[in-house]
């Protein structure tokens, strides 16, 4: 199996989002590329126990991409090894009536994982420079003081927000959140696939909604907005990462493997020592219990 390369995967200059791959081929069969993920997961649930004993990190985890990206299913498999103590998985969706009471970043906030654990952002606060982007109406929405007309929501608006996202993601990796930023590279051709299997399974008919499809009409506006998006906030402390996720299996081994290779550069990442005094009566304290 092709041994891959995270800086093949990060975005470290300007891209043009065209060019970045939809697919990847890992030279393996799918049975093989399940055996790596199943692998990798492990080592990655083993590791978070370890963070958790460690309680000097939190990982935020953030997936973006187009509807059926494969956000909840990648969830799901590169997961699964979790202690559920370690792991919080939040799905944003529209703002309730309380989230529009507060600024649009207050209930990224409130959700972020505390030093230990892991957070997953199933979609993120970067909705609100993607979807608001595309429909700006939405804006109009949050009630800013300084927004009263969609004239309002102009270049130097989106500018201010690109610039406090950043210093948002500043601020809690400099607080000890280590931050994981992946677009699920879908094409389009392969959404309507994942369209049309909603349809045509029974079991998958709950998942499509005809909003999929107006949503699908506005595909090269997305596509420009994430573009801007991802050249804007990519970032050396919140790097983005480009998942080619035509493939569900390798966009899962993919992700898993950026995750624990750079992980393990955290060489302070260790479980704590005992106290030199537990540690010296450690077999006084198995005598007690064993003579019980």
């Amino acid at each position: 199996m092709k041994d891959i390369n995270i800086q093949d995967f990060k975005v470290t200059e300007k891209i043009n989002i065209q060019d970045l791959k939809t697919s990847y081929d890992l030279e393996a069969s799918e049975d093989k590329i399940e055996d790596e993920l199943e692998e990798v997961r492990e080592k990655l649930g083993k590791l978070q126990d370890t963070m958790y004993a460690h309680g000097k990190y939190a990982v935020l985890v953030c997936l973006q991409g187009m509807d059926t990206a494969g956000k909840d299913s990648l969830i799901r498999e590169v997961f699964k090894d979790f202690n559920t103590r370690g792991i919080v998985v939040h799905s944003f969706k529209v703002p309730t009536e309380l989230e529009l009471k507060h600024d649009y970043l207050w209930r990224h906030y409130i959700a972020l994982p505390e030093r230990g654990k892991f957070g997953i952002f199933n979609r993120t606060h970067y909705e609100n420079v993607l979807v608001t982007r595309v429909h700006p109406g939405y804006i109009l929405g949050e009630n800013i003081p300084t927004v009263n007309s969609i004239e309002d929501v102009n270049e130097d608006f989106w500018s201010k927000r690109f610039e406090e996202i950043n210093n948002f993601e500043k601020h809690i990796a400099d607080n000890g959140t280590i931050i994981f930023k992946f677009f699920l590279n879908l094409s389009k051709k392969e959404q309507k696939n994942r369209l049309l299997r909603r349809l045509e399974k029974q079991e998958k008919n709950w998942k499509f909604s005809p909003g999929d499809l107006k949503e699908r009409a506005l595909w090269n506006q997305y596509m420009d907005c994430y573009q801007d998006a991802i050249n804007r906030t990519s970032t050396p402390t919140a790097p983005w990462y480009s998942i080619p996720a035509d493939d569900k299996e390798t966009a899962r081994y993919i992700v898993a493997k950026i995750m624990y290779d750079t992980l393990k550069t955290y060489t302070d990442i260790q479980e704590p020592e005992l106290d030199d005094d537990i540690k010296a009566n450690l077999e006084l304290y198995k005598k007690q219990l064993e003579s019980e």
